[in-house]
């Protein structure tokens, strides 16, 4: 691991903590030359393609899925630690299906389903963008379906 703050190649671990759910590895290392300490993650590496809705295919990542879940949450009660959770038990029930592909659709579904379930709010924003609304009644069911 390279110092961040010198560029020297050698750092020893001080400390390592997993996550609660055992999917990251928090580590504290210190650089052999200068002796700054700075601190490193370590996450499990998810390797399937998604499938987007015109057929073409890219490499999953978790940065987009996070972007998608923040924006909608902006301005809401969920913290970071709520929001890389929530990411984690996506990510978890994608890698669960065993699928070397994965439609983006069934990404959606699986982040709107997570999001109504602790953030009405959240869930209503991040429809409208998902689902694409161009009809208003459209959005006044959506809206219906979750106040009931």
């Amino acid at each position: 691991m390279k110092c961040p703050y010198c560029s020297f190649e050698e750092t020893k671990v001080i400390d390592s903590r997993e996550s609660e759910n055992g999917s990251i590895v928090r580590r504290r290392r210190e650089c052999i030359q200068c002796r700054r300490r700075f601190t490193t993650y370590e996450r499990i590496e998810r390797n399937f393609n998604v499938v987007k809705k015109d057929r073409r295919r890219e490499p999953y990542t978790r940065e987009k899925i996070m972007k998608g879940i923040q924006k909608a949450c902006e301005k809401r009660p969920l913290s970071q630690s709520d929001i890389e959770g929530l990411v984690d038990e996506i990510e978890n029930n994608i890698q669960d299906m065993g699928k070397t592909e994965i439609e983006s659709e069934i990404i959606g579904d699986l982040v709107m389903e997570k999001l109504r379930d602790i953030d009405k709010i959240a869930y209503i924003r991040f429809s409208c963008v998902y689902k694409e609304f161009d009809d208003l009644d459209l959005f006044l069911k959506e809206i219906e379906k979750v106040s009931s």
